[in-house]
């Protein structure tokens, strides 16, 4: 009679358990869903601190596009969404949910602000700027590279914004408010955030970003504009199908804008491998990853082109974050640069950074607007 009252209480106490577990988890997915939102198309953006002066036709400007890493990513640094397998099939992960220590974003977010300081660009085009999130230990990277770069205006596009992600578990991601951050030392005069279509699928919203891209319209003296974008396309991305559809968009707002006569320019994270020979270009001890896409001319609108940096094969703008860096290891591509449109003439050339702060390299461009 003992042993059944044993052995029914135990059943209870794993049931009350199982509830409990039950209960936790759906309670957890309702505060993700009731957390979670998607920033409206056509937002507005603020130019703070805005500088002034108009572009001249027929000047040489110089941009630069660098992705941060939100200060993570040093050579040590591996990231748990990442995967890939060895050129032996072996496979392997990233480690870190977040970044290894407060120590280490602040770090790599002044090395990347020397990087930034030297090139004096009149434009530069941030992605994986934190504002405040538990992966960066709270730094605000827009404060820091803000007071760094005195003199320039600038715009703010948030592109992620989620509630705590308890994953994984021995190193949660934990809440994240980040975005784009475009510099300018000339007069912007108004900005837009146009929302990329995204995977809404029920737990990958969770955990994808707000994607975005960050439209910045500056006056020139001949009465046009150059229309300056700043994109962060999808990374995670099964069979290329989401960045497919942020293509078109992208597309339709380039054409648009050059059948008004506007000057363009599209820098960032393409999140695909750009030009003919970007893909293969780079030895590694990895297999091809199946994540990679490749951009060019021919996907883009009419009059639109990449702009092939003078060294596109001989430094790469981003390597594989599933292992620490080590060069000839990783695989490695370029993801990172920009797109003109015809009436811009431009040169480019992959910064070698040794992907000393981030998992990207910068990219400059320089360029001058035809009369």
């Amino acid at each position: 009679m003992k042993k059944h009252r044993g052995a029914r209480r135990v059943l209870i106490a794993l049931g009350i358990l199982l509830l409990a577990l039950v209960l936790a988890v759906g309670g957890y997915v309702g505060y993700m869903q009731w957390q979670y939102y998607r920033i409206p198309d056509h937002t507005a953006l603020e130019v703070q601190d805005p500088a002034a002066g108009a572009l001249s036709a027929g000047t040489e400007y110089t941009a630069l596009t660098y992705n941060i890493g939100f200060g993570a990513y040093g050579p040590d640094y591996s990231f748990f969404m990442d995967t890939g397998v060895m050129a032996d099939g072996t496979p392997v992960q990233g480690k870190y949910g977040k970044a290894i220590s407060k120590e280490a974003v602040l770090a790599h977010t002044s090395g990347a602000l020397e990087v930034l300081q030297k090139q004096q660009a009149d434009f530069m085009l941030l992605q994986e700027v934190d504002v405040k999130a538990d992966r960066s230990y709270k730094v605000d990277q827009t404060e820091l590279l803000r007071r760094g770069l005195a003199g320039y205006g600038s715009v703010f596009a948030n592109n992620f914004h989620s509630a705590y992600l308890f994953y994984p578990f021995n190193d949660p991601h934990g809440a994240v408010d980040a975005g784009l951050l475009t510099f300018s030392r000339h007069e912007v005069a108004g900005a837009e955030r146009r929302s990329y279509p995204v995977d809404d699928s029920f737990i990958v919203k969770f955990t994808d970003l707000d994607r975005c891209f960050a439209v910045l319209r500056v006056p020139v003296e001949n009465g046009r504009e150059l229309v300056l974008i700043n994109s962060h396309m999808s990374a995670y991305d099964a069979g290329g199908t989401v960045r497919a559809r942020q293509l078109e968009l992208l597309n339709s707002v380039l054409s648009e804008e050059y059948a008004k006569g506007n000057y363009v320019i599209v820098g960032g994270d393409f999140n695909h491998a750009l030009g003919e020979t970007a893909p293969t270009a780079f030895e590694s001890q990895q297999q091809f990853p199946a994540w990679v896409f490749q951009l060019t001319d021919s996907d883009l609108a009419e009059g639109f082109s990449i702009v092939t940096a003078q060294n596109e094969t001989e430094v790469p703008t981003c390597r594989t974050a599933d292992i620490p860096w080590q060069k000839g290891v990783n695989y490695t591509t370029v993801l990172d640069g920009f797109i003109v449109s015809a009436n811009v003439k431009a040169t480019a050339e992959n910064l070698d950074t040794d992907f000393a702060y981030s998992d990207h390299n910068p990219v400059r461009l320089r360029f001058a607007l035809e009369p």
